[in-house]
């Protein structure tokens, strides 16, 4: 299927359609090396990049999730944060405009397809203009933002979109997007950059999350995502591991981070101003899930405000005391330590207590505990990275013991044959003048070497049987010749 891929000029006007690619459609996790899905000897003959693909798709059937890997001689400038790893192009363009800042982008892009098209995908060549980016008047008609501010129709079709859009003013614009918002459909302003459905206005907009983050003089991301797609893509919240996030959002389309502090807070203040209990408390669960984990002064404040609120509305307490916080107590944070009868706020007079501690007891609601798979997973994968971190230090640990005797063994055993050699040689040089005795102790001090080294040579092949571990070896081994003394 022959397409021709539009030039770029400036990043916006679609250029000469000389250099044809062919564009195979490609099956889900499907991988590749060069043309026409990654540029080949750039920067240097050789260098050919290469690229892989997700398993999510657009509508119009290409591949949302589309990575692109660096070649060998580039990875060795690279921090291994980055896993060389290209997730967006937008990173893709930083890391050129960084490493190489006197070459031409927009080149280096029109020279395969950013665009992978999927098997079961219908595109023609008359749609091939979505694989490139879009004229100016295109993009401004679609985009929801237009050079002047002045078109501000939604691509979902969504009416929504176009009241609120035309109800807030923004201090800044959005960054023109060639890659998700070139699709039809995809409106940047409704649509969830992450599922790509569209999302809900409703208390305030509370179910997702705008990235204003600057990525230019006078222009922000803007694109938007469900918060609930962010946890469960682990994009959002308090992510340990190598993802790393503490009450922060990563948008998919630009790389940066947001605080999600203040989002938890409007959410707080959302709460406060609703009158359905069943609404409340899927608002502050959402705002648990994402300041739950983190060490931040202010994350744990909301965690201990949200949890009370929680804890006061299982309790049965009315919407307008839920709030007040004269009564706070410790509130449980879901871990299992912190699960005992004591933390619940007691919303009772003295006399209403009961005489027998134990009917209290049971009289008590179940305490709030959070019991989202998000959190969990998120505690298992700390718990695994630990348990790998430790097994690691102490097979690095092993390693180098191992390493030390067995090498000071090898270096023993080639003395042994040094002494050896200089023992034969004085043997030599003395059979026909020395006396009989003398040749007799020099021939002993031969065999007393080839002896040692046998015995040497042995207590090696003993040494070796911790090629198996050292958990395998035995202990008597690990004792006499490795210094250890393990206990059962």
């Amino acid at each position: 299927m022959e397409l021709d891929i539009p030039g770029e000029d400036n990043g916006f006007t679609a250029g000469s359609k000389e250099n044809e690619l062919h564009l195979r459609p490609v099956k889900a996790g499907e991988s590749g090396e060069g043309l026409p899905y990654a540029p080949v000897d750039w920067p240097n003959r050789g260098d050919n990049w290469t690229w892989k693909v997700g398993k999510r798709k657009t509508s119009s059937g290409f591949w949302i999730d589309r990575y692109l890997y660096p070649p060998r001689s580039l990875r060795k400038t690279m921090t291994l944060c980055r896993k060389y790893r290209f997730a967006s192009r937008y990173s893709v363009e930083q890391y050129i405009r960084k490493e190489f800042p006197n070459a031409d982008v927009n080149a280096f892009f029109a020279s395969f397809s950013w665009k992978v098209p999927s098997e079961d995908s219908t595109w023609t060549k008359d749609e091939s203009n979505s694989l490139g980016m879009l004229p100016d008047e295109e993009m401004a008609e679609h985009s929801g933002y237009d050079s002047n501010h002045e078109s501000m129709d939604c691509k979902a079709r969504n009416r929504i979109c176009n009241l609120q859009l035309q109800a807030r003013t923004y201090s800044l614009a959005s960054m023109d997007c060639d890659i998700c918002c070139s699709e039809p459909g995809f409106c940047r302003n409704c649509c969830c950059i992450l599922c790509c459905k569209t999302i809900n206005w409703a208390y305030g907009g509370y179910s997702f999350v705008k990235c204003e983050a600057r990525v230019g003089d006078n222009y922000i991301c803007g694109h938007v995502a469900h918060m609930d797609c962010a946890l469960r893509s682990y994009m959002a919240g308090t992510v340990g591991g190598s993802i790393g996030l503490d009450v922060e959002y990563y948008c998919r389309r630009c790389d940066k981070r947001t605080s999600l502090i203040p989002y938890v807070t409007r959410l707080v203040m959302t709460c406060e101003s609703l009158d359905s209990r069943d609404d409340i408390e899927k608002i502050l669960n959402l705002g648990l899930c994402i300041v739950y984990g983190s060490q931040q002064t202010d994350a744990k404040k909301l965690l201990h405000r949200i949890g009370l609120a929680m804890t006061k509305l299982k309790c049965g307490a009315d919407l307008k005391d839920i709030w007040k916080e004269e009564n706070a107590s410790p509130v449980s944070t879901g871990s299992p330590e912190d699960a005992n009868d004591e933390d619940i706020p007691d919303f009772r007079t003295d006399l209403e207590l009961p005489l027998d501690l134990e009917l209290q007891k049971q009289s008590q609601p179940p305490m709030f505990i959070t019991s989202d798979h998000r959190i969990a997973s998120v505690k298992l994968q700390d718990k695994i990275d630990q348990v790998l971190q430790s097994l690691k230090r102490s097979q690095e640990f092993e390693y180098r013991i191992a390493e030390e005797r067995l090498y000071a063994q090898k270096d023993f055993l080639l003395g042994l044959y040094q002494q050896l050699d200089t023992s034969r040689a004085h043997l030599a040089k003395c059979t026909g003048t020395a006396t009989n005795s003398d040749s007799d102790a020099l021939l002993g001090n031969v065999i007393n070497r080839v002896g040692q080294i046998k015995l040497e040579l042995e207590k090696l092949t003993t040494m070796k049987e911790v090629a198996k571990g050292f958990g395998r070896a035995s202990k008597t081994i690990l004792r006499e010749h490795f210094g250890l003394d393990i206990q059962d």
